[in-house]
Order: structure tokens, then C-alpha cells, then sequence
């Protein structure tokens, strides 16, 4: 082993992907073998990733590379790892209450859960851009399938076409970008890149490069202009698949999009600004204004996420360790405001109600108390209001713009801001002020739906009041992105 430039430690760090990958294939195994399985299945898989969580917090502190040098394990990659594990163990705990009410099988669906998770950790861990399209690869097929898991929904059926065609067409886009790169610097690996941007004059191969990877990444984050498969997509998946969809893949294409940009592109940041600047605009005002238009709540909620993915690009385009924090530390918090909207709305799916619809929302305080005033605490998150998360993820990314001057950027976040109180505050009325109650039968808030409540309501209100300990771990997380974010900040 030690011939080919592997050691025991590279497994030992690869530990909590091997964990899940034995986890996604013994679902499968107890799926054939084992009779009345649905509650098993999801204990084995929520198991899956609580031991992948154990393993992978003894790592910290550890900043090495393994598997010659193609998978990085520092603080950056545990930090985004840990949103990966914590918002699939929440989507898995919404899951199962929603597949018995859908009558779709348990097995698979837990099998692809895992397996996008998986791709996700392979994401924010890769140094190397062959190993990053890996992951990137993995976590989206296994997305593919989930989108369309509903087989008799068209809706279904339909999100999973288009997100496999544009995906495909996207992917395309961004390893033609990746090609170009290599022939630029001759190396895939993102520290030789670096390196060999060093002192080298711009070129028109290099330009190209650069557009056809921020389009690519776009994508990916549901960037306006690339959004447009998010609306239908997030509309026609499962509810709780779109819950991870705009949680887990955006936090893991952004992990993508620091490494590559930030830790690979470093030298070229005056030129990426430039680009991400103008995406962060356009995205955020697209976003919230198409949002204020929408009737149906998933696809204000894919609006809106499309919006917070501009708020995120904000700390990326402040390229320092500040920024980097701020885009940290927003998709952190992002993580549990987003999913506890969504918990609630799969809570309202019903045999007798799909519950997606704004109006179903009509009088759900008087129907279910506990949950009208969990998402009244989503919706103002969302919006930024403290003492919420939101509020303090928006003010440090804000922050981060101002002190790099980007003033005017940081003046059409907050506008940005302000227009997205319209369609949360929105939902709000129709909870708390409609008189009419929707029709369905009664809502049940089962044992797993409540956790689900309970994780996220906390979530939002701690780092809300309390935020300074995830502060000093993004901050320490940034460090580990190395000399590359020094180097850009002294552009």
C-alpha cells in the first residue's frame, strides 16, 4: 500500500464516507431480507449518519491531505461535512411520516438520501478538480432519481426530466470550463493551479475559463440566470427531497465554488469579483421578486432560496477571510431556518391534502398551534428579522461587503431584504388572520415531525441570541482554506 502512495490514515479519514456507504448498502441488504422493515430502515439510516457525525468530530483539528493528495481533511471540509450530516439526519426524520402518507417505498429513498450525502462530503473535501466533479457527480444523480421519486405525480416525473436535462447541460458547461483550466495551468490539482497563476499574464483561455466555471457553478447554486429548472423542480419533487435540495446541494456546491474560486483561483480574484458581483444582484432581485408573485409554497420557498443564494454570494465576492466567514456562517443558519419551513409544509401533506398551497396555511393556528408559530419564527429568519439567525448571518455578510467596499452591494442586499418581508410576512397572515380553516383531515405532529420542529426552532433562536461560537468556528474554519484567501484579500 505504501508503494502506491496510500497509507492506513487515508482510510481512517475517509471513515465517515466509508461509514455511509456501508449504511446505503445495508438498507438495501435489510430491504430484501428482513419482513416489516419501514421503521428499521429509517433507525439503520438515521444511525448511518449519527455514527458518520461521531467519527468525523474526532477529526477536528486535523489539517492534512490524503489519497495522494486529490481529498482534503481540514476545518473547511468538517464545517461544511457537519451541515451535510445535520440537515440529512433532519430530512430523514421528515421523511418518514411523508413516505407513509405517499405509499412510495422507504428502502430506496433512504439509499439515495445517503448517497447524495455522500457525494456532498466528497464535495467539500476535494482539492482536486477530477475529484470535485466526482462528488459533484454523485450527490446529483442520486438527486436526479429523488426528484422524480413520486412515479404517478407528473409533477414529479416532470421535475426529474428537466433537472437531469439542464443538469446534464450544465455539466457540460462546467467541465469545458475545468478542461480549459487544466490546458491553462496544466494540473487539476487546485494548489497547482494556484501556483501557476502566479505571475502569469491573463489570456483569452484563461477568461473563458473563468466564465464557463461560474456559469457551471451558477447552476449548481440556482444563480440567476441558471435558475430556471429550481422553481419546477423544487414545485414537483417530494417535499422533503426539495428541503434538502435547497439546504444540502446548495451548501455543497458553494463548499465547491470557495474551493475552487477562493482556494484554486485566488490570484484572479479582482476578475471573479466582477462576475459574482453582478450574479449577486441579479439573483437576489430576481429571486425575491418572483417570489412575491407565488401562490404555491414550495415554489416561493425555491424563489426565495434562489434569493438567499445571492445574500451567500455577497461573502463570496468580499473574497477575504472575513467573506468567506460570512458565506460560512450564513449557509449554517440557512440550514435550519429553511428546513423547518419546509418540516412544516410537509407536515400539512395529508391522504386527503397535498398541502403545499398557500391557502392550505389559512388558519393554522387554530388547527395546530405549535406549528404556526415555529414557521412564523422560519419566516422571520428568512427575512432577517433578530433576534433570529437570519438576522445574524445577513448583518455578517453585509458587514463582510461593506468593509471590502462593496457599499452599494451591501445597500441592495438590504433592499433585497426588505421586498422579501412582503411574501414571509405574507404567510404569516394567512396563519394567524384568515378565518377559514383549509380542509383535510386533522394535523398530527408525530413523535419524528416534532424532533424535526424542535432542532430547528433551537437552531434558529441560539445562533440568533448567541452566535459568537459559530462566529469563532467559521472563523477558524476560514484559516484552513489557506494562503490562497490571504493572497486574495491583498489584491
Amino acid at each position: 500500500m505504501e508503494a502506491l502512495g496510500y497509507s492506513a490514515a487515508d482510510f481512517y479519514y475517509l471513515l465517515p464516507e466509508l461509514i455511509i456507504t456501508g449504511g446505503a448498502l445495508l438498507v438495501l441488504l435489510v430491504n430484501v431480507l428482513v419482513p416489516r422493515r419501514g421503521d428499521l430502515l429509517f433507525g439503520l439510516s438515521l444511525a448511518t449518519l449519527i455514527l458518520s457525525g461521531l467519527v468525523l468530530a474526532s477529526f477536528a483539528g486535523v489539517d492534512t491531505y490524503i489519497s495522494r493528495g486529490l481529498l482534503a481533511i481540514d476545518g473547511f471540509a468538517l464545517f461544511f461535512k457537519a451541515i451535510f450530516l445535520v440537515s440529512a439526519a433532519l430530512t430523514l426524520m421528515m421523511s418518514a411520516p411523508y413516505l407513509r402518507v405517499e405509499g412510495v417505498p422507504a428502502a430506496e429513498y433512504y439509499f439515495l438520501i445517503l448517497c447524495a450525502t455522500l457525494g456532498m462530503m466528497f464535495m467539500a473535501s476535494g482539492v482536486d478538480l477530477i475529484t470535485l466533479f466526482i462528488g459533484l457527480e454523485t450527490m446529483a444523480i442520486a438527486f436526479y432519481v429523488l426528484a422524480g421519486y413520486l412515479k404517478p405525480s407528473h409533477k414529479s416525473n416532470e421535475a426529474a426530466v428537466k433537472y437531469f436535462l439542464l443538469g446534464a447541460f450544465s455539466l457540460g458547461i462546467l467541465l469545458y470550463g475545468m478542461s480549459l483550466l487544466y490546458g491553462a495551468t496544466g494540473t487539476t490539482r487546485l494548489d497547482g493551479i494556484a501556483a501557476a497563476l502566479v505571475g502569469q499574464d491573463r489570456s483569452l483561455l484563461l477568461a473563458a475559463a473563468l466564465i464557463l466555471l461560474a456559469a457551471g457553478m451558477g447552476f449548481k447554486i440556482a444563480a440567476v440566470p441558471f435558475h430556471m429548472w429550481a422553481p419546477d423542480v423544487y414545485e414537483g419533487a417530494p417535499t422533503p427531497v426539495t428541503a434538502f435540495l435547497s439546504v444540502g446541494s446548495k451548501a455543497a456546491s458553494f463548499a465547491m465554488l470557495l474551493r475552487i474560486f477562493v482556494e484554486g483561483l485566488g490570484v484572479l480574484t479582482p476578475d471573479w469579483q466582477v462576475v459574482f458581483a453582478f450574479l449577486a444582484v441579479v439573483t437576489m432581485t430576481v429571486g425575491n421578486i418572483a417570489a412575491i408573485t407565488q401562490s404555491n409554497m414550495k415554489r416561493m420557498l425555491a424563489y426565495s432560496s434562489i434569493a438567499h443564494a445571492g445574500y451567500v454570494l455577497i461573502g463570496v465576492v468580499a473574497a477575504t477571510e472575513r467573506g468567506v466567514v460570512a458565506a460560512l456562517v450564513y449557509l449554517w443558519v440557512y440550514l435550519f431556518m429553511q428546513l423547518g419551513a419546509f418540516a412544516v409544509i410537509t407536515m400539512l401533506r395529508r391522504r386527503d391534502v397535498v398541502g403545499d398551497e398557500l391557502k392550505d396555511l389559512s388558519g393554522l393556528f387554530a388547527r395546530a398551534p405549535v406549528a404556526a408559530i415555529a414557521m412564523l419564527l422560519f419566516m422571520l429568519s428568512l427575512g432577517g428579522i433578530p433576534p433570529t439567525a437570519g438576522f445574524m448571518g445577513k448583518v455578517w455578510v453585509f458587514g463582510a461587503a461593506i468593509d471590502q467596499g462593496f457599499i452599494w452591494l451591501a445597500v441592495v442586499g438590504v433592499v433585497n431584504s426588505a421586498i422579501s418581508l412582503y411574501y414571509y410576512l405574507r404567510v404569516v397572515v394567512f396563519m394567524f388572520f384568515k378565518d377559514e380553516e383549509a380542509a383535510g383531515s386533522e394535523i398530527v405532529i408525530g413523535p419524528a415531525m416534532a424532533a424535526t420542529l424542535t432542532v430547528a426552532v433551537v437552531g434558529t433562536i441560539l445562533f440568533g441570541i448567541y452566535p459568537q461560537m459559530l462566529f469563532e468556528q467559521a472563523q477558524a474554519v476560514a484559516g484552513s482554506l489557506g494562503s490562497a484567501v490571504t493572497a486574495a484579500a491583498l489584491q
